[in-house]
C-alpha cells in the first residue's frame, strides 16, 4: 500500500509541479502577482481537471451489491485524457497587463507537449526603487510524454464490503506518506445500493440494478525550497482536491463475463497555494555592481479550480473465480478509461 501511495504522490507532482528541467514554475512569479497567477492557472489547470475526473472514476466494475460481509479488494488505474485544445494556452484569454509581454501566441499547458521549441519567452516588466527593471522567463513545458496514455493518471486502491439490505460501502485510504520534499493522503468514501428489486420481473434476470455515490478527498505537500531556483524561505507548495459523483449504473451479470455501465454527474474543486517568501532577482541595464535590483513576495499564488459535468460509462469485467479483470470508458469533458484488477469474495 506505501508504494501504491507513493506512485500516487509521484503523479501529482508530475501534474501539478513540472520537474525542475524547466527554469521552475516559480519562475512564473517575475511577473506581477496578478499576472503570475493568470499564468498559473493557464498551465495548470488541465491537470487538475484532468485529477478532478479521474478521483470520480473506477468506483465500480459490477451493479450487483455483494452478500452481506461480502468484499472485495480492487487495484486500478484512471487516465484521464486532455482535449488537444487545452494542451495548450493562449496568452490573448489570460487577459494579463502591459508589463508582461510574450513572444509566441501559444504556450503548452502541463498536460501539453515538452517540446522546448513550443515554450513561449515572457518578459516581466516592473518598476523597483524608482527605476525601471525586466525579467526574461520561459514558460514550463508540459509533461504529456511522461503520463500514462499520455493522459492524467489517478491511481486507486479500494476496499468493498457488503452490508445487509444490498448496500455496499467503498473505501479509499491512504494516510499520510512520502518524504521531506513531497508528501500526502488521500481518503474516499463511496455508497452503492442494488435496487433491482424495485423492478419485479429484473429479479429473474441476470440483470442488476444500482444507485452509487462517492466523494474524494487528497492533500499534498510539496516543499519547493529544496529544489528551487529562486532564493527565498520557507518555499512549498500545498495541492488539496475534492471530488464527488453521483451515478445510476446497471449491469449484466454472467458466470465468466459481465458488462456494465453507469450515468451520472460528477464535480470537484481543486486549490493550489504557493507559500513562503521568493527573492526576484530583476536585470537593471546598468553595469556592474548596479545590474540587478532584488523584490522579495510572499504567499504569492492562491489558486482554485473546478470541473464538472455529465458522464456515462461503458464497460465489462471478466471472472475467474474471486479474480476479477475490469476495464472501461467513460464519455464526459475529459474522457477517462479505467481498469485494474480485483479479488472479489462475496
Amino acid at each position: 500500500m506505501k508504494k501504491f501511495a507513493l506512485l500516487i504522490l509521484m503523479l501529482v507532482y508530475a501534474v501539478s509541479m513540472k520537474a525542475q528541467e524547466d527554469d521552475g514554475l516559480e519562475s512564473i512569479l517575475y511577473a506581477n502577482i496578478q499576472d503570475a497567477n493568470k499564468l498559473t492557472k493557464a498551465y495548470l489547470n488541465p491537470g487538475m481537471k484532468g485529477l478532478i475526473y479521474g478521483m470520480n472514476s473506477g468506483w465500480y466494475h459490477t451493479a450487483k451489491a455483494h452478500k452481506t460481509f461480502g468484499f472485495d479488494i480492487s487495484i486500478g488505474l484512471n487516465a484521464s485524457m486532455v482535449p488537444t485544445k487545452d494542451e495548450l494556452f493562449k496568452f490573448a484569454d489570460l487577459g494579463l497587463s502591459s508589463t508582461t509581454t510574450y513572444h509566441f501566441a501559444t504556450s503548452p499547458a502541463v498536460a501539453g507537449t515538452n517540446d522546448t521549441a513550443a515554450q513561449a519567452t515572457v518578459k516581466a516588466t516592473a518598476v523597483i526603487e524608482g527605476q525601471t527593471v525586466s525579467k526574461e522567463f520561459k514558460m514550463p513545458g508540459g509533461v504529456k510524454e511522461d503520463l500514462p496514455l499520455n493522459a492524467v493518471p489517478t491511481p486507486s486502491v479500494q476496499f468493498t464490503f457488503g452490508l445487509p439490505k444490498q448496500f455496499d460501502v467503498m473505501i479509499r485510504l491512504v494516510p499520510e506518506v512520502g518524504s521531506d520534499d513531497v508528501k500526502g493522503n488521500l481518503f474516499g468514501v463511496g455508497v452503492k445500493k442494488e435496487i433491482t428489486s424495485l423492478f419485479g420481473a429484473f429479479e429473474k434476470l441476470p440483470l442488476h440494478i444500482s444507485l452509487l455515490g462517492a466523494y474524494t478527498n487528497m492533500d499534498v505537500n510539496y516543499n519547493i525550497q529544496n529544489g528551487s531556483s529562486i532564493a527565498g524561505a520557507n518555499q512549498k507548495a500545498t495541492f488539496n482536491l475534492t471530488s464527488y459523483t453521483v451515478q445510476a449504473i446497471v449491469s449484466i451479470n454472467f458466470p465468466i463475463i459481465n458488462f456494465y455501465g453507469g450515468i451520472g454527474y460528477g464535480a470537484g474543486t481543486s486549490d493550489l497555494k504557493m507559500l513562503g517568501t521568493y527573492v526576484l532577482e530583476y536585470e537593471t541595464g546598468q553595469p556592474f555592481p548596479y545590474d540587478t535590483v532584488e523584490k522579495t513576495v510572499t504567499d504569492p499564488i492562491n489558486l482554485d479550480f473546478d470541473a464538472s459535468g455529465i458522464r456515462a460509462t461503458v464497460g465489462t469485467r471478466l471472472s475467474l473465480g474471486f479474480f476479477k479483470i475490469f476495464a472501461d470508458y467513460t464519455i464526459q469533458e475529459y474522457n477517462t478509461i479505467s481498469g485494474g484488477l480485483a479479488f472479489s469474495f462475496r
